[in-house]
C-alpha cells in the first residue's frame, strides 16, 4: 500500500480539524504570512511608527505601486505581511468601518474596535466550507481616546496587544531584537532607527538593506497619518 499523509482529507477545507486538533488551510496561511515580506511597528512617545520593507525584484518596477503601510483613517494605520490582493480587500473593508461609524455616530471608530472587526472577518472565513482563510496578517495601530494602541492580526482571527511588533520573513529575529532593545518614550526619530534596526536584524545573510524600498510612516497624537521621506529614511540608516 501506498502510505497515506497524516494531513490527508484534512487539509482540503478550513473547517475540518485533524485528528490531532489542527486546521491546516489556517496554518498554510499562517505559512504565506511568514514568507511575507517583514512588517514593523511601535509605540512611540508621541503616537505609533510603522515601518515595511517592499523588497522591490526588478529596477523596472515603480516603487510607489507596491503597498505595505496603508492608511485606513487619519487617526489609524496598518502594515501588512502576505498576499497583497488578500490585504487590499480586508484594508478596503476597514476604510469602510471607519467611515460608517464617522457617519452613523459622528465621532472616529477605536483602534480596538476596528482591530476586531477585521479578526471577526478573519475567523469567518475559517469557519465556512468553500471559502479559504486570508493569507495576511497586520499590524494595526493609531491614536485615539485610550492613547496609543498596537495589535496584531491573524489569518486565523486571533489578535493581540503589543509595545513592539513585528510580521513576516524572520519575525522572530526582530522580536528577539525588541525584547532586548525596545524603551518605553523614545523619541520618533529613534524609534525609527529601532525599526531599521529591528529590520536589518531579519535580513537574509549578504542581505543588505536599501532605503528605495523601504516605506515608513507614523500617527501622532494630533492623529493625523504622516509618510517619512526616503531621505529621511537614507539619512537614519546610513547611522
Amino acid at each position: 500500500m501506498y502510505p497515506v499523509s497524516q494531513t490527508a482529507g484534512y487539509d482540503r477545507t478550513a473547517t475540518m480539524f485533524s485528528p490531532d486538533g489542527r486546521l491546516y488551510q489556517v496554518e498554510y496561511a499562517s505559512k504565506i504570512v511568514s514568507q511575507g515580506t517583514i512588517g514593523v511597528a511601535l509605540k512611540y512617545a508621541d503616537g505609533v511608527v510603522f515601518g515595511a520593507d517592499k523588497n522591490i525584484s526588478s529596477r523596472l518596477v515603480v516603487p510607489s505601486s507596491i503597498e505595505k503601510v496603508f492608511k485606513i483613517d487619519d487617526h489609524i494605520g496598518a502594515v501588512s505581511a502576505g498576499l497583497v490582493g488578500d490585504a487590499r480587500r480586508l484594508i478596503q473593508i476597514a476604510r469602510q468601518k471607519s467611515q460608517e461609524n464617522r457617519s452613523y455616530y459622528d465621532e472616529a471608530i477605536g483602534v480596538e474596535t476596528l482591530v476586531k472587526e477585521i479578526s471577526g472577518i478573519n475567523q469567518v472565513f475559517t469557519q465556512y466550507a468553500g471559502m479559504r482563510p486570508f493569507g495576511v496578517s497586520f499590524i494595526v495601530g493609531g491614536v485615539d481616546s485610550t492613547g496609543f494602541r498596537l495589535f496584531e492580526t491573524e489569518p486565523s482571527g486571533a489578535l493581540a496587544e503589543y509595545s513592539a511588533i513585528a510580521i513576516g520573513k524572520n519575525k522572530n529575529k526582530a522580536m528577539d531584537f525588541f525584547e532586548k532593545s525596545y524603551k518605553d518614550r523614545v523619541a520618533l526619530d529613534d524609534g525609527v532607527s529601532l525599526l531599521l534596526k529591528a529590520m536589518t536584524t531579519a535580513l537574509d545573510e549578504k542581505e543588505r538593506m536599501d532605503y528605495k524600498r523601504l516605506e515608513f510612516a507614523f500617527i501622532d497624537s494630533s492623529q493625523k497619518f504622516k509618510t517619512i521621506s526616503n531621505e529621511k529614511l537614507k539619512s537614519l540608516l546610513a547611522k
